[in-house]
């Protein structure tokens, strides 16, 4: 089948989603936010307001407004998440690079003798060859103009150019989990196998919040692992499984605290939900009582 639809304008997309039902009290404030928005966009955050998905209508009471209040709020919370995973990928990162340097050498990222799979130890470096030959940084420029071998910077330089996704799977990938362990305690996780599962949520994450996605109300395929008891500060974790955002939010503030123990990630977030009220946090996976939780009191 060929794809048959044909673009409109702004104030036909307009008059469609008036004919759908949506309330629209001023249309220059619609066409200015289609204009910097645009409807495919814009799309996600109606989606919640139609009493009809197959028909796209819109429930009696649903108006453009909503939808522009659901978008801005995701957009600001993004922004909050990623400050607290840029906390978190800079520490592994300089857990990672201290551990392992010390332990293996300055190129051991190079070396399969300290990784468990192949396949995903060749795939790993070729990226992580090209992150680096495509890097701009200085330091990495005057390793060129300085050596000729190895290839690549030692870890220091160049695990700080390599994308998180990468970070990640060396992680999970390395095959001394009493070195793994130690990485993990240094952040107040007790197992090897619990931060790996929360640094693939933290790098899904931040794919998700770069590209700016719709993350507020969405099911997440990666879901974190939620023990019952850590460290530090934490939650009681709920039976429900934990797809939705809420779940998300608790690993990065439990790891921000470890982190960082000033750190303003939950008055931020309460702030932030305080600020759009009519925002339904149950769509996004929180509890009734989630303030009541030790991760969340002040």
């Amino acid at each position: 089948m060929n794809y048959s639809k044909l673009p409109i304008s702004i104030s036909d997309q307009i008059s469609l989603l008036k004919g759908r039902g949506l309330v629209i009290g001023d249309d220059a404030y619609a066409k200015e936010q289609l204009g910097i928005i645009s409807y495919f966009r814009l799309a996600d955050y109606l989606q919640p307001l139609e009493d009809n998905h197959s028909l796209h209508t819109f429930k009696s009471d649903a108006t453009f407004e909503d939808a522009v209040t659901l978008y801005y709020f995701d957009k600001e919370l993004r922004s909050l998440i990623f400050t607290a995973i840029q906390s978190i990928e800079i520490a592994l990162r300089s857990k990672m690079i201290n551990h392992c340097a010390l332990r293996y050498g300055a190129h051991w990222f190079m070396d399969f003798e300290w990784f468990k799979d192949r396949s995903i130890f060749m795939s790993t470096l070729k990226k992580i060859i090209g992150d680096t030959e495509r890097s701009k940084e200085e330091y990495v420029k005057e390793y060129y103009q300085d050596y000729t071998s190895p290839i690549l910077p030692p870890a220091w330089k160049t695990l700080e150019v390599i994308t998180f996704g990468s970070l990640s799977k060396m992680y999970e990938n390395l095959k001394e989990k009493v070195l793994k362990r130690e990485i993990a305690r240094e952040l107040k996780v007790p197992t090897h196998l619990i931060l790996e599962n929360w640094i693939q949520c933290t790098a899904v994450m931040r794919n998700l919040c770069c590209h700016h996605n719709r993350i507020w109300n969405r099911r997440f395929a990666v879901k974190p692992q939620l023990p019952n008891r850590l460290e530090g500060k934490w939650i009681i974790p709920s039976a429900s499984l934990p797809v939705k955002l809420y779940w998300q939010l608790c690993v990065f503030q439990y790891l921000e605290d470890a982190i960082h123990p000033e750190n303003t990630f939950r008055t931020k977030l309460k702030e932030l939900l305080a600020k759009y009220p009519s925002v339904d946090i149950v769509a996004m996976g929180f509890p009734s009582d989630w303030q009541d939780n030790p991760l969340w009191n002040e």
